[in-house]
């Protein structure tokens, strides 16, 4: 669906759409909560309680950041962010969320080697220095530290007084954590009964550890939400998915969205997609209203 080249392939769409000024702009936690009215609909209810939290693994201390309402329990959904990490733009996705009515943990990925943020206002990946000092972080993961982290993640969530432990589990994954996702909803597929994946990468491959061939162990409906620009590179991807979830009778919405850049979910992003964005959170809560009724 989409590698590391998909990020230079942007970066003409960078220069052409998004000034450096504009970004800096946009990367401020003071911008992002403009931006991000459009990345999902409405904005935060009043009554939400938010939380910088640590997690404790069997890898160590994970820094993470919850929000829920702040009376009842609710359905929990279990966040993974796109390389870049934990930051300000994720926050604020997993406040809007738990305006919706959901429990959303979003957590650092890379906690085992450094806490959250990894980047200082402005920066991008496709700078060089930052590349330089993220894609370790990101090799250093595997599917055997996802399932390990979705095994602490979902417990410490059940843990919650605002969990509903009574619905299934939802969990989200951008760029790199789409194919987390899959791993995540295999892993407890006892908790997770829903999956979206927002130009994932990599969802399926033609190694034997391939996160499609995953799908049959898993109890989860999904979304694919897909860039236009990935499905350009790798045509057949969606429709290998689609095949793969129809043999495991597994409801899968799968859709190439019209115009988007790889990255074009979160509001920081120099290719977000205000129209798009929004339409994927929209199908996002629609699934989440079933799945986890």
């Amino acid at each position: 669906m989409c590698d590391d080249i998909t990020e230079f392939e942007n970066q003409g769409f960078y220069e052409k759409q998004v000034t450096r000024r504009d970004f800096n702009l946009m990367a401020g936690g003071a911008a992002i909560s403009v931006a991000f009215a459009g990345c999902a609909p409405g904005e935060p209810a009043a009554g939400i309680t938010e939380n910088n939290v640590i997690i404790d693994t069997p890898d160590g201390k994970a820094d993470a950041y919850f929000a829920h309402p702040s009376k009842g329990a609710h359905a929990a959904v279990l966040m993974w962010p796109d390389i870049v990490g934990l930051r300000p733009a994720f926050k604020m996705m997993a406040k809007q969320l738990a305006g919706d009515g959901y429990a959303a943990l979003v957590i650092n990925p890379y906690y085992r080697q450094v806490k959250a943020p990894l980047v200082e206002v402005g920066q991008t990946f496709r700078d060089p220095a930052v590349r330089e000092k993220i894609v370790p972080y990101a090799r250093a993961l595997s599917q055997t530290t996802n399932r390990t982290d979705t095994r602490a993640f979902v417990d410490w969530l059940d843990a919650q007084s605002a969990v509903d432990t009574s619905r299934k589990i939802g969990t989200m994954g951008y760029c790199m954590g789409g194919p987390m996702t899959m791993i995540a909803a295999t892993e407890r597929a006892d908790r997770i009964g829903a999956g979206a994946s927002y130009h994932g990468g990599r969802l399926n491959t033609d190694k034997p550890d391939s996160p499609h061939l995953l799908i049959p162990k898993m109890n989860a409906s999904y979304l694919i939400a897909i860039a236009e620009n990935d499905d350009e590179r790798n045509p057949t991807s969606k429709d290998i998915l689609k095949d793969a979830f129809a043999a495991a009778k597994l409801s899968a919405e799968i859709e190439v969205y019209e115009g988007t850049q790889h990255g074009w979910c979160p509001p920081d992003s120099a290719v977000y997609d205000e129209a798009m964005a929004n339409k994927a959170w929209e199908r996002t809560l629609a699934l989440f209203k079933t799945a986890l009724a």
